[in-house]
């Protein structure tokens, strides 16, 4: 299954990228930031996709969440591409029956087998560069 992204340059080093069902996403590294950076966005990525399961897994197992945010925080390295060398991903959450090993459970079989962010960071990806 093919995905694609538009993305059209704003001036500076602002772009917006626009999804096959018209959906927009700016992305934003200008001095004067309206918007979030690549780097940003790529743990923005990671963060709701293991979301989206962890409040997935956590209904099927009848112990919904009835609050939940994610913390993400990434580590770069210092010389160029400055590439993250750590992502650290922090489940918050709580519901009623709501335990600290089930959502363990729910974040780690995210992480492992569900997430498709997850597990494109964590392959090797063949990336062509086309120019027209």
């Amino acid at each position: 299954m093919k995905k694609t992204l538009n993305v059209t340059w704003l001036g500076e080093q602002r772009y917006l990228g626009v999804s096959e069902s018209g959906h927009q996403l700016l992305i934003d590294n200008s001095p004067t930031k309206v918007g979030v950076s690549p780097m940003e966005a790529l743990l923005g990525a990671l963060a709701t996709c293991t979301a989206y399961d962890v409040v997935e897994i956590m209904k099927k197992r009848r112990t919904p969440l009835s609050s939940y945010r994610i913390e993400v925080e990434g580590e770069r390295a210092d010389t160029d591409p400055k590439r993250y060398t750590t992502i650290t991903v922090r489940h918050i959450a709580s519901g009623e029956g709501v335990t600290i090993e089930a959502l363990d459970k729910a974040a780690h079989l995210s992480h492992e087998k569900y997430c498709s962010v997850a597990a494109s960071l964590n392959s090797d990806i063949t990336v062509e560069t086309r120019v027209e």
